[in-house]
């Protein structure tokens, strides 16, 4: 085979993809706002469900850069793995490095007293080594997912794309989803539910989030399902088009299974039957979602959403930055915004909005033109600089 991942064309940017990611962060910005007590109505579903936007991050992170690394394959060349992980690197490793320093060089400014020692962050290991009780940058766990996923799939994907063959990805595929499904089942048994300090379901809380929602084993099921979207599209092309043929109708079954999930969970450390069955269920809800995203033919995909790219393209540094601003507030650094009220909220959004622009037009934006100086812009329709 020959190498020429660099010769691959580049895809266009997707409005639906945009859209889909600035709901994300929003999602995931509410729901962690509603954690430091800025939102006087924390128990509607849209705040209390907002840990679902992370998975809705892994759905797409899954459907992209399998795209990125199986189109070489697909047209018989080889990826350039060096070029991608020189991609990866500086698209996640320069804000990452700046925010990290911010937390354990200014420790005032940490929304929580406790963090995670510095190697774990050094290592993006955070999430497979968690202390009981709330801690400093946790929400880095599901970055630490991801940055596991960018080193594993590339091998992953050269084993499979040796021999390609779909039902070898199938079965890849379910193995991953019956793996999850098994250790968040053994472990919900043996380290949630039968530790003490349980709430009426049974459940102990930090646990649950210890061991069943933080470790990269247990969370793969929407990565693997963003994955096998990713291969369908560029292997087996006629069911593909078959699939998106009506793109609104994914769509629609998508958010119906984003709704069945809801119901199913019930919250976000849950019982048994949920921890097991949830997961797949919301992977492929949201993959449905992603699928639908990236025609150009149907409702989210057909036209921009006014102001979708700018949140998708500064997603990255407004999850960075965001609880470093909600601090801000929480700690009453501003006076006169009292101790509840919207207004708390309105500000702290509006910090964490210019906390995350600066972060990115003066970090994470240079890293970007410089990589695409060295490489051509970027194949990814969200990492593409405004």
């Amino acid at each position: 085979m020959k190498s020429g991942a660099s010769s691959v064309e580049r895809s266009p940017r997707r409005a639906g993809l945009d859209l889909i990611r600035a709901v994300a962060i929003v999602w995931v910005m509410i729901y962690h706002a509603m954690n430091f007590g800025l939102i006087p109505d924390p128990d509607h579903w849209y705040v209390s469900f907002g840990w679902i936007g992370v998975d809705l991050f892994f759905g797409l992170s899954g459907f992209l850069i399998a795209g990125q690394l199986l189109k070489p394959w697909s047209l018989g060349l080889t990826p350039d793995y060096g070029k991608f992980f020189q991609r990866r690197l500086l698209r996640t490793l320069p804000a990452y490095v700046v925010i990290t320093a911010i937390y354990f060089l200014l420790p005032a400014l940490r929304e929580r007293p406790l963090i995670q020692p510095f190697w774990q962050f050094a290592t993006f290991t955070e999430n497979l080594f968690f202390d009981v009780g709330p801690r400093a940058f946790s929400h880095v766990w599901s970055l630490c997912v991801e940055e596991q996923f960018y080193l594993v799939f590339p091998i992953i994907a050269a084993l499979l794309a040796r021999r390609p063959d779909p039902r070898r990805v199938a079965l890849a595929f379910a193995a991953i989803v019956v793996g999850g499904m098994l250790i968040r089942g053994t472990l919900w048994l043996t380290k949630v539910g039968s530790l003490p300090f349980a709430d009426m379901d049974g459940v102990n809380g930090q646990a649950y989030m210890d061991f069943n929602y933080y470790p990269t084993w247990s969370r793969l099921d929407g990565l693997s399902a963003g994955v096998l979207a990713a291969t369908i599209k560029l292997f087996r092309p006629a069911i593909w088009a078959r699939i998106v043929s009506r793109p609104n109708l994914i769509l629609g079954s998508g958010l119906i299974g984003l709704a069945l999930s809801i119901a199913l969970f019930g919250g976000q450390a849950t019982t048994l039957v949920p921890a097991v069955f949830g997961y797949p269920l919301l992977a492929c809800s949201i993959a449905a979602i992603v699928i639908a995203g990236s025609e150009c033919r149907g409702i989210i995909g057909s036209r921009s959403v006014p102001g979708a790219r700018l949140l998708a393209t500064g997603a990255y540094s407004l999850y960075l930055t965001q609880k470093l601003a909600y601090h801000v507030v929480d700690a009453g650094y501003i006076p006169g915004l009292g101790s509840e009220g919207w207004m708390r909220f309105l500000v702290a959004i509006g910090i964490a909005l210019g906390m995350g622009t600066l972060l990115y037009w003066l970090i994470e934006r240079p890293f970007l033109r410089l990589r695409d100086h060295w490489d051509g812009p970027s194949r990814s329709p969200i990492a593409t600089a405004v």
